[in-house]
């Protein structure tokens, strides 16, 4: 007699399954997070895919490496990010808060490779054809491209089988369904199978595709475990949406840097590359007081210039308070502590704020030497050389040590005009570079 399967379960966070309810997920630590699958998809049911011929295992040398050269889109920044191109056959997850721009990328995307590659199907699950025709006319897109207002997956791909697209975008994952899967659309079981299916799909017909992604109340992509399993490529818009300036950052990247970033303005005629982040992000700082210091942080293969702000001032309740806003908070309290014992700064007294000017997020150690010379200068209210930039990590005994990249950081940041630099090893300590940066 066949034995009858029990209810899956599984984690809405990291995918962990697990036969019982679990409190607390074994993967991911999360609470609260595991929810039953359905019916079908606990029996194994699941999605009806097309099936496809089997195929022999070949030989290394044999395979067709042309097959996957990459095609450029005509957006500079944006083919650095994806490696040097779009990827054949590739399934690439962006992601961002409302507003930011990951529709309005797209159709700037599908307009460039409409000059190499036909067909392309822009999959509209949130808007309607005409609300799509407004978006597109705006942004000058191609009138030959394919709109398909369409949210049931199944009929999607089983209408594309027959035309076979070169480029797929679909906006958004969250909106499409299988009938297949006993659920509501945007549940994670529902984005895990219609996922699973564009991967398919994408992969047996080198259909380049693209999906868009919506976020959680905590910023992060809905599933994003599911989802960042099953991609190639995982591309996230960061940044203050309300302002002009948006940051694409690569998370994930099966076919070249995962931390490669492009910045865009968004404008009236859609997203503008700028091809030179540094100057935006440190523009307007020609009289910036004390508490301001230049880093040359490496993002991907490029270095950037950033500029890390501090402020220091006293506490006005028994217990200071340390904030970071686009830095690692652990290493700044870890940097303030250097400062009090190594420097004889007394901060146990003072609120210490600090922040990256542009809304790019720096988390490399490389940048705890600027971190502390911008505590120092706000503490003692005295600025910077306006012509410094400063890099390099800090060791708890106070030592500055060597970074990667140390001539390429320094080689950009005299590039934009900034002569003195103060690094390891000609800074030995951080209290030599307070008395170097500030007298």
């Amino acid at each position: 007699m066949a034995r009858t399967r029990g209810p899956t379960f599984f984690c809405s966070d990291c995918g962990y399954e697990s036969t019982r309810w679990e409190g607390r997920c074994p993967g991911c630590a999360a609470w609260n997070t595991f929810v039953e699958a359905p019916a079908a998809r606990a029996a194994g049911r699941g999605v009806s895919r097309v099936t496809s011929p089997a195929v022999a295992p070949i030989r290394l040398g044999e395979i067709d490496a042309e097959r996957a050269a990459r095609i450029t889109t005509g957006i500079g920044e944006f083919d650095t990010v994806l490696g040097g191109g779009v990827v054949p056959g590739s399934l690439v997850l962006i992601g961002g808060p409302p507003g930011a721009g990951k529709s309005t990328l797209l159709l700037q995307v599908a307009q460039g490779l409409m000059r190499s590659l036909r067909p392309i199907v822009y999959v509209s699950g949130e808007e309607s054809a005409a609300q799509t025709k407004l978006r597109a006319r705006r942004l000058g897109t191609d009138d030959d491209l394919l709109v398909f207002a369409e949210t049931d997956l199944r009929a999607i791909l089983d209408d594309l089988e027959s035309r076979r697209p070169k480029l797929l975008i679909v906006d958004s994952i969250q909106t499409v369904w299988l009938s297949s899967v006993e659920s509501a659309p945007g549940s994670v079981a529902q984005i895990r199978e219609c996922a699973q299916a564009l991967l398919e799909f994408a992969k047996r017909n080198d259909c380049a595709t693209f999906i868009v992604g919506h976020v959680t109340k905590e910023g992060a992509i809905a599933g994003p475990r599911l989802l960042e399993h099953l991609v190639d490529t995982v591309l996230y818009f960061e940044g203050d949406r309300d302002g002009e300036v948006r940051i694409l950052r690569a998370y994930k990247n099966r076919f070249g840097s995962a931390e490669e970033i492009c910045v865009f303005e968004m404008g009236e005629q859609g997203l503008r590359e700028i091809p030179n982040p540094s100057t935006l992000f440190l523009s307007g700082r020609a009289a910036r007081p004390s508490g301001s210091c230049v880093v040359p942080s490496l993002v991907g293969s490029r270095p950037i210039l950033v500029e890390v702000q501090a402020l220091v001032g006293e506490a006005a309740y028994g217990t200071p308070r340390r904030l970071a806003a686009n830095l690692d908070a652990a290493r700044v309290a870890m940097i303030i502590a250097v400062l009090e014992r190594r420097a004889g700064m007394a901060l146990g007294g003072h609120d210490v704020y600090a922040s990256v000017a542009g809304g790019l997020r720096v988390y490399e150690p490389a940048a705890d030497l600027g971190i502390a010379l911008a505590i120092a200068s706000a503490f003692r209210n005295v600025p910077l050389p306006s012509d410094a930039a400063a890099f390099g990590e800090i060791g708890l005994a106070g030592e500055i040590r060597v970074v990667g990249q140390s001539a390429r950081r320094t080689g950009e940041a005299r590039k934009l005009g900034f002569t003195t630099v103060f690094s390891a090893p000609e800074i030995p300590d951080v209290a030599a570079a307070i008395r170097a940066a500030l007298g």
